[in-house]
């Protein structure tokens, strides 16, 4: 007896109806976990070692304590943004682009204190926000 083939292929599940996330935006939220310890870090030595850092003759310059509160404060909302990408929730991106562009102000504004760390987490906030701010069709739900 021959068997009659399912005329229903069932449809391999792809990556965006499954929920996971991937390429770009994988890329992203991995980036958004890197960015947000690093500005911890940097948050918690500002505040810890107020002499750790020298301080400059600077338009932007504030006590290095509340240099270290606001790298704090940015890191956590970064580390939050890129909880909230990994889930897929709807206001990772849009949290994730904004917690990376001021993440990216302050690293700017922190450059003469410590320059080969703030270029280099400029660089990730940089890429965060291209990453997250390209759109992809295929997992937006449009047909």
């Amino acid at each position: 007896m021959a068997a009659i083939p399912n005329k229903k292929r069932q449809e391999e599940e792809s990556p965006a109806s499954s929920g996971m996330i991937t390429g770009v935006t994988l890329f992203a939220a991995t980036l958004l976990m890197l960015s947000g310890p690093l500005s911890i870090l940097l948050g918690t030595a500002g505040i810890a070692g107020d002499t750790l850092f020298s301080s400059p003759r600077y338009a932007y310059r504030f006590d290095l304590t509340a240099w270290g509160w606001i790298h704090l404060v940015i890191g956590v909302a970064l580390v939050i943004a890129g909880m909230g990408v990994v889930a897929g929730k709807s206001w990772g991106r849009g949290a994730g682009i904004v917690a990376a562009a001021i993440s990216l102000i302050t690293q700017f504004m922190f450059i003469p204190y410590y320059p080969a760390w703030s270029i280099i987490v400029m660089i990730l906030d940089l890429l965060i926000v291209w990453a997250l701010s390209r759109f992809d069709h295929k997992t937006s739900g449009a047909l």
